[in-house]
């Protein structure tokens, strides 16, 4: 037998043994089930794992969702209740008037026990009486109206001028003074019922419980029915005018 023709046979043995794998493989379906198995799978399996599980994904999220909605919407308004509480309190506390109130002058009347009167015959004008309170404290305080006196055994005490009424109340820092006069007797010697006192109280106005008692000259002071108050001064200049 020839080279050729021994080739020959061998490649046409070789081709129909390569037709016949292919053949059965065909008859078979492995290539073409083993193709679609791959991409089958693959596509079927990915929509199968986020299909199946999505419903209950999604309602485990929605029900997660809800809870936590309900418990932040709840938080929430706790804390926010809470917040307008805090709020409400602080305004409360910062209206609370305190602040307010520590900042507006004192309507606390001066009182005899955080200050110091003394009483001064002045040469000028004749028989006056100079009053001096002295706010001894350590809060400010206020001198309401005018003086009332009484001296020695006297029973009433003296009106005032009513033209020397302030515009405004004194009031009285730690340390400062405030005045008023009194006029004794007249100068001209008019006044009846004249007589010699050696004690004064001084109550800081009409409606006060508690008096001061600032010491007289030892001689005395004459009075006479002619006797009359200023209202408190803020200065002694003022006073000394009635």
């Amino acid at each position: 037998m020839s080279t050729r023709t021994h080739r020959t046979r061998m490649l046409v043995a070789a081709a129909l043994t390569a037709a016949t794998l292919m053949v059965t493989a065909c008859n078979s379906g492995e290539g073409v089930q083993d193709e679609g198995a791959s991409a089958g799978s693959t596509s079927t399996s990915a929509p199968t794992a986020s299909t199946t599980p999505s419903p209950k994904a999604s309602g485990g999220t929605s029900t997660g969702t809800g809870q936590t909605d309900s418990a932040g919407s709840t938080s929430e308004g706790s804390t926010g209740g809470t917040a307008g509480s805090s709020g409400t309190t602080g305004s409360s506390d910062s209206s609370g008037s305190t602040g307010s109130k520590d900042s507006e002058p004192t309507r606390t009347p001066c009182s005899p026990a955080s200050t110091r009167t003394t009483a001064t015959e002045v040469s000028r004008p004749l028989n006056h009486l100079l009053l001096t309170v002295t706010n001894t404290g350590s809060k400010n305080c206020n001198l309401t109206g005018y003086p009332a006196v009484r001296f020695g055994e006297a029973q009433s005490v003296p009106p005032a001028f009513e033209d020397s009424k302030p515009q405004a109340v004194v009031t009285l820092a730690p340390g400062e003074s405030g005045y008023a006069s009194v006029l004794l007797s007249a100068a001209d010697g008019s006044g009846s019922g004249g007589y010699t006192a050696k004690s004064l109280a001084v109550y800081f106005d009409k409606s006060a419980s508690a008096a001061a008692h600032p010491s007289l000259p030892a001689k005395g002071v004459y009075v006479d029915d002619s006797i009359r108050v200023s209202y408190w001064q803020s200065t002694m200049a003022d006073a000394l005018d009635y």
